[in-house]
């Protein structure tokens, strides 16, 4: 599984990516947690508001900070 923050690097984007990181970490899932900061990636995924969560390169969530038991029911 690979999960994707979208955003520029803002602090909600980084707080998506802990949040992201933690949710892997208690569910003792394998899956790959990446920060998308290029513009043009983050506008080709059709997300025009950041933060933007992805799993396997399908938008999940945009504009929101998610949290971590949100994240643990998407990708779970």
């Amino acid at each position: 599984m690979k999960i994707e923050i979208l955003g520029t690097g803002c602090a909600k984007c980084k707080k998506l990516f802990e949040n992201a990181q933690e949710a892997v970490k208690n569910l003792g899932t394998s899956a790959d947690v990446v920060k998308v900061e290029d513009i043009q990636l983050i506008m080709n995924a059709g997300v025009m508001m950041t933060p933007a969560f992805a799993v396997d390169g399908k938008v999940k969530s945009v504009g929101k900070v998610l949290s971590v038991d949100e994240i643990k029911k998407i990708i779970s």
